[in-house]
């Protein structure tokens, strides 16, 4: 049996860390973070990413705003079919708890759509809570849009509670996550 000496140990154990170290570099200089480089998507458990826009009406919202106010933000497009099936669920749920302090921000993919056709889809299904408009793309792009309707539930301190990807939700659907957002709010409030 080969008998090895504490010094052999020694250089092996410093040439493996020393290896793995010098790897560990290479591969973070040529391949970069392991998002590509992007800012992952904000998911649950994250803060929301704060956004301002420019209503129908014309006037200037921000997400930040609404801060101590449970929020449902709804990525959408008129021509989107899930996103006219979910509307009237959505306008039911805000009539319901709006009194509650809570609100939905519906942020239309303008660079994506027409503004007239917003502002009949809105007419059609008689929206009464705040259109935003993203004329840019840059709200979508925050929120990494990967399919329409995308709806981001959020507590009063402005914490992403849940994502829908795809529709239509449901007025059941809706309710239970709307009533879960109250009850976190009022254990937040102080």
């Amino acid at each position: 049996m080969i008998q090895f000496s504490r010094k052999f140990w020694n250089i092996l154990t410093f040439t493996i860390l020393l290896t793995g170290f010098l790897w560990i570099r290479y591969t973070a200089t040529h391949f970069g973070p392991g998002t590509n480089g992007k800012t992952p998507a904000p998911h649950q458990g994250f803060l929301a990413p704060d956004f301002t826009a420019q209503s129908l009406s014309g006037e200037e919202v921000s997400l930040s705003s609404l801060k101590g106010k449970p929020v449902l933000i709804n990525l959408w497009a008129s021509w989107c079919l899930p996103c006219r099936k979910e509307m009237p669920a959505l306008e039911q749920i805000y009539q319901d708890y709006r009194g509650e302090g809570f609100t939905i921000l519906a942020v239309n993919a303008t660079n994506q759509d027409q503004i007239e056709k917003v502002n009949t889809f809105v007419k059609e299904y008689q929206l009464n809570f705040l259109i935003l408009l993203d004329e840019n793309g840059e709200i979508t792009n925050a929120y990494q849009l990967s399919a329409f309707p995308t709806s981001f539930f959020i507590s009063a301190d402005g914490i992403i509670q849940e994502v829908v990807i795809g529709g239509p939700m449901s007025e059941a659907l809706l309710r239970s996550r709307v009533e879960h957002l109250l009850e976190i709010s009022k254990s937040e409030a102080p």
